[in-house]
């Protein structure tokens, strides 16, 4: 559960647990006063008797002193007496109907006379009190669990305002990538711990892209500063003596490899640096990719197969274009058995481009790993046979430079890439047609 959820519930938890206790005490504090209440009016009701009885005791009385019982009135019990006398509540002379016995409090109350103690018996309904529990229940048994909805919707309310800035930065922080450190999180105008929160990614985000940029800037000058005196070695390489020729080709080789990883190198820089394409103009991608896959590779045991769809334009430099689909073919006829089939299609508004090799194929718990810089999965191949590593990361840069991806779909036998590009969105015709380019080169 999220932090939103557990806060509505804790607080929802909390104030039931404060409502029960509440209602119990209420109920437990009216209960007592309304009984000591009824108790009151019942005493009261005796005391009342006690004094109708007195009165019509009183001298002058017409069977005052002539040996007779005096009338004792409702509710009055006679001195060792089990019930009312003749004449008292027991002749039903009740004002109204009677009470059932649960509905009325009835309390005995001696009282001391001339003739000896007499006990009257004083009553009260308990329909008030009955009355009164009875609306304080109908209340809280909906209001109770009517209060809790409410403390829980604005809780869930109050906790989601809160936490909508911590939403925004952990959404900014997800996007930003090795690409895009010059973002930053948004700061909300606060002066809480979420607003701290914030600068503190901020500044972390600032020093961690400074540190990037230190380390791109080092890696394009060595790659740079690299170039001039690898062709000044290469050229005097080139203008050795006769004598000392096999001894310069082994060396040229190792001068060629250099140059290949300083430009390399320089490119992969230049990319990380988001710097805008150099000569970016509309192309149609199926004439790029012929163009490149037809060029002689080092095994011309392996066939490359062409299968393109022509007149799919995108924008982009030709150059880095020309360089994705080698590094594509390359790594392609490098691990292929017999064949490479380059197919262009375009099932909807992006142009795919699949590069399919017949070879031992790509494990997929190495399906993310293959790019990644300087990374190879043909331990076996010396360094000479084997490529530098950068291949894939160089033209998964590039993809990603023309608004595009590159990836490893799985398939079997052998490895399949796939490039999706978007469409620039307008076409023209051109010699080839309306049909798809197939060719074996």
């Amino acid at each position: 559960m999220g932090v939103r959820l557990r806060t509505t519930l804790t607080a929802t938890a909390a104030v039931a647990a404060a409502l029960c206790l509440a209602s119990i005490a209420l109920f437990a504090a009216l209960d007592s006063s309304l009984t000591a209440s009824t108790k009151e009016l019942a005493a009261n009701d005796a005391k009342k008797q006690m004094q109708h009885l007195k009165a019509e005791s009183e001298p002058g009385d017409p069977g005052y002193g002539k040996g007779m019982v005096p009338p004792l009135g409702k509710g009055a019990v006679p001195p060792g007496g089990k019930g009312p006398l003749p004449g008292s509540a027991a002749t039903g002379e009740d004002d109204g109907p009677p009470l059932p016995d649960e509905a009325v409090l009835v309390v005995r109350r001696t009282f001391e006379t001339e003739d000896g103690p007499v006990t009257v018996l004083g009553k009260a309904s308990k329909g008030p009190a009955l009355a009164a529990m009875t609306t304080l229940r109908n209340l809280l048994i909906p209001g109770v669990p009517a209060l809790l909805t409410v403390v829980a919707l604005f809780t869930w309310l109050a906790v989601g305002r809160v936490l909508r800035p911590v939403s925004a930065i952990r959404a900014k922080v997800a996007d930003i990538t090795a690409y895009g450190l010059h973002e930053r999180v948004p700061e909300p105008d606060t002066r809480d711990e979420i607003a701290a929160l914030a600068r503190t990614v901020n500044a972390t985000l600032d020093r961690l892209q400074t540190a990037v940029d230190a380390q791109r800037q080092f890696v394009a000058d060595a790659a740079h500063e690299l170039r001039s005196p690898l062709a000044i070695l290469r050229t005097r390489l080139e203008l050795a003596l006769p004598a000392e020729k096999p001894l310069a080709t082994a060396a040229l080789d190792d001068v060629a490899r250099l140059q290949s990883l300083s430009a390399d190198l320089l490119l992969l820089a230049r990319l990380d640096a988001g710097e805008p394409l150099s000569r970016a103009e509309e192309l149609d991608l199926a004439q790029v990719v012929a163009e490149e896959a037809v060029r002689k590779r080092p095994r011309p045991d392996v066939h490359v197969y062409l299968d393109l769809t022509p007149d799919l334009l995108v924008n982009g430099s030709a150059d880095q274009l020309r360089r994705l689909v080698a590094n594509l073919v390359d790594n392609a006829v490098r691990h292929a058995s017999t064949s490479v089939h380059v197919t262009l299609t375009s099932p909807d508004d992006h142009a795919v481009l699949d590069v399919v090799d017949d070879g031992p194929g790509i494990p997929p718990e190495h399906h993310t790993i293959v790019f990644d810089r300087f990374t190879r999965l043909d331990h076996a191949r010396t360094r000479d046979t084997g490529g530098s590593g950068l291949g894939l990361p160089i033209a998964r840069d590039i993809a990603r430079a023309h608004g595009g991806t590159l990836h490893v779909v799985p398939h079997s036998p052998g490895a399949r890439l796939r490039a999706v590009f978007p469409l620039s969105g307008r076409s023209v015709a051109y010699p080839l047609g309306d049909l798809a380019v197939r060719a074996r080169v």
